[in-house]
């Protein structure tokens, strides 16, 4: 079973207008609703690629429920909370398949109820075989929360991957984490350096065993004890890039679950993020774009010398 952590989960609502225009009324042609947030998305796409998979956090409020309903595929082990699930709104322009995001904040968690997850977390590290930390951090959940999380694994036998940025993701890496995957902008920031191999390298020093970076359109850079490399999706990926960060996460966990080497998790992870950006709902993937993309990433790099 993996297990996937969303402290901070949402109902991700997608409205699709015929164009969208400042100042003005619009009307919507369609509208999409799901449970979101970056572990959930991780932990919908595993089960798609035929994982086991096993959701926590939080979830409260109406917008929880809606939240709990909805989930398939899934096994639902969030914790129940007073406050209220946030919400994302993301309008799509159907004309040009931009989209613009509106990000509620997260609802304040009390003490007790984080002391009730991490009871909660610590029983399902019994049972899995890997665990991805995942998002943002709602108000009352300690700054630090995530270093804890990556020690209490570590100390379970059981493999984590981080998938956060800022002061969390800072003091989690000196946690040692298995694997981390920011964007560039999080890697930039936890480093200092904008060239991303040099970026990737002084993060492993900082802790990370391995690093895995989005450069979005880009595609993926990789440092790992086996040596290093970079990922490039065979075309310029259209459409919202936004929810595609999720589905790198997905690839890569999915990859090293089936033991797949490097370069071939890599292709995995960009290939799902390349297809992610497809569908008319953000937080979807195409499966037979995904197929067709993933013999066409182009992976190069070199392996260590022993």
């Amino acid at each position: 079973m993996i297990l996937t952590v969303t402290l901070n989960t949402a109902l991700d609502v997608t409205y699709r207008v015929p164009a969208l225009r400042p100042h003005s009324a619009h009307r919507v042609t369609q509208v999409t609703e799901r449970p979101g947030g970056r572990g959930l998305d991780v932990a919908r796409v595993l089960a798609a690629l035929g994982h086991e998979a096993t959701v926590t956090g939080f979830a409260g409020g109406a917008t929880g429920r809606v939240v709990r309903e909805r989930l398939t595929g899934v096994t639902d082990a969030l914790v129940p909370i007073s406050g209220s699930t946030r919400r994302t709104i993301a309008v799509v322009d159907a004309r040009t398949g931009d989209t613009t995001r509106l990000d509620e904040p997260g609802p304040l968690v009390t003490p007790a109820e984080w002391s009730a997850f991490l009871q909660a977390y610590e029983e399902l590290l019994a049972r899995a075989d890997a665990v991805a930390l995942c998002g943002s951090l709602p108000p009352g959940v300690p700054v630090g929360a995530y270093a804890g999380l990556v020690r209490l694994a570590r100390a379970a036998g059981v493999p984590v991957l981080l998938d956060t940025g800022g002061e969390p993701l800072r003091r989690a890496v000196a946690a040692r984490p298995d694997l981390i995957a920011p964007n560039g902008d999080e890697l930039a920031e936890l480093t200092g350096s904008h060239e991303p191999l040099r970026a990737t390298q002084d993060a492993r020093r900082r802790g990370a065993r391995s690093v895995v970076a989005s450069l979005g359109a880009q595609g993926l850079v990789a440092a790992t004890p086996e040596g290093h490399w970079r990922a490039v999706p065979p075309t310029r990926p259209r459409g919202d890039l936004t929810g595609a960060g999720g589905f790198i996460t997905a690839g890569l966990l999915s990859g090293l679950a089936d033991r797949l080497s490097w370069p071939e998790t890599l292709s995995r992870a960009v290939a799902l993020s390349a297809a992610t950006v497809l569908p008319p709902a953000t937080g979807e993937f195409d499966p037979a774009a995904y197929e067709d993309l993933l013999g066409r990433v182009a992976v190069t790099g070199e392996v260590n010398a022993a």
